[in-house]
């Protein structure tokens, strides 16, 4: 490979979509062009945000050959893999955390590609560029948040410190239907469940699950409406813009399924998710009236009917919430990596990781034996 050059772009507009999505996102929706753009041309991120773009774009002779996603952050907010415990200690020991360089996807805590590229020396320049951008500027840290395991073991040979938080996953075994999913259950939480989505679809109107052209301006209207009830009360403000709803309805509606509770003809709740080559992703929620048990309809068992009809592998549910447990959402591990630029801090954190990833590992392991699953 001819020698490699990296440099740091304020806009995603900057490198072609083609060049960007050819380094090898595999398919991944949220590390697209088109996704990282619709943010940024809806004012999502950007000036006033927090989140301020610059994308490191690798090129070998002239040539892009890789890319990473990256923000320059004030804050810590709309990450989920969270460092305020760190940021408030570097404080108080005088430090200036922020700004901070932050390689991921703003709002968005699902696993994917972080060092795009088909080669691992492109990959390693990428890792090394940012710990340079970071000392040349003065940052404290960098931290590349839901990478692949593939790419935190990488990092951790390189010598970034690597860590272990945890999310819930639906896993599809091969099930031809919802009733082969609840055969694999045991017969008290299978009853549960028949019970739990017999009550929510008694709601009194209809559920849709709309994709591609089926998906009308109306119905982002309505999903809009729900993302700032919920947004407002979890966040103080929603992250994404109005503007942001429509670039998703005109560049990737293919890869949306929003299911929609009407009630007389009116959208009352709605669950937005992207589609990837092997997986579901559930991103927002939100309602106008409350229903008994349609959260867990419209967000997890919708969901999975729709995996097992098109032969996803996997749910992804977003972060937190044990109360998925109950649903066959099952544990599972996330990774990110972390550099720190002031070797004592470093220290420091490192000793707090190591520890964690004891808890993390115990942690799964008996929530786990939770699960709905028949034993055996």
């Amino acid at each position: 490979m001819a020698e490699l050059s990296v440099s740091v772009l304020p806009r995603i507009d900057a490198v072609d979509a083609a060049l960007w999505d050819a380094c090898g996102a595999g398919g991944d929706p949220f590390t697209s062009h088109r996704f990282l753009s619709a943010l940024e041309v809806s004012g999502s991120v950007g000036e006033g945000t927090g989140w301020h773009p610059s994308h490191l774009v690798a090129r070998a002779a002239g040539q892009v050959v890789g890319v990473a996603p990256a923000y320059l952050k004030t804050h810590s907010q709309g990450e989920y893999i969270f460092d305020h415990g760190w940021a408030e200690a570097w404080h108080r020991a005088g430090g200036q955390y922020y700004p901070k360089l932050q390689c991921a996807v703003p709002f968005t805590p699902v696993t994917g590609p972080r060092l795009i590229a088909r080669d691992s020396r492109v990959q390693g320049a990428l890792l090394a560029a940012m710990a340079q951008v970071a000392g040349q500027a003065g940052l404290s840290s960098v931290h590349v948040t839901f990478c692949t395991e593939g790419e935190r073991a990488f990092g951790e040979s390189q010598g970034w410190l690597g860590r272990t938080s945890t999310q819930y996953h639906w896993l599809n075994a091969g099930y031809a239907s919802y009733d082969d999913f609840l055969a694999a259950l045991s017969s008290r939480k299978r009853k549960a469940l028949r019970k739990e989505r017999e009550r929510a679809n008694a709601f009194g109107g209809r559920i849709l699950s709309l994709t591609g052209d089926d998906l009308r301006p109306e119905h982002w209207d309505a999903m809009w409406a729900f993302y700032q009830d919920t947004g407002g009360r979890k966040w103080g403000r929603p992250y994404l813009t109005r503007a942001f709803f429509d670039l998703l309805h005109q560049t990737m509606r293919d890869d949306c399924l929003l299911v929609l509770a009407e009630r007389d003809g009116r959208p009352v709740a709605g669950a937005l998710n992207l589609i990837g080559q092997d997986a579901l992703f559930g991103r927002y929620w939100g309602c106008i009236e409350d229903h008994p048990c349609l959260h867990f309809e419209l967000c997890y068992h919708r969901a999975i009917d729709f995996a097992i009809a098109q032969g996803l592998s996997r749910v992804e549910a977003g972060a937190q919430g044990e109360h998925k447990l109950a649903r066959g959402y099952m544990p599972a591990e996330t990774h990110s990596l972390h550099w720190i630029a002031d070797p004592g801090f470093r220290r420091a954190v490192e000793d707090y990781l190591r520890r964690e990833i004891r808890l993390v590992g115990d942690d799964i392991a008996e929530t786990a034996e939770f699960g709905p699953f028949r034993r055996g």
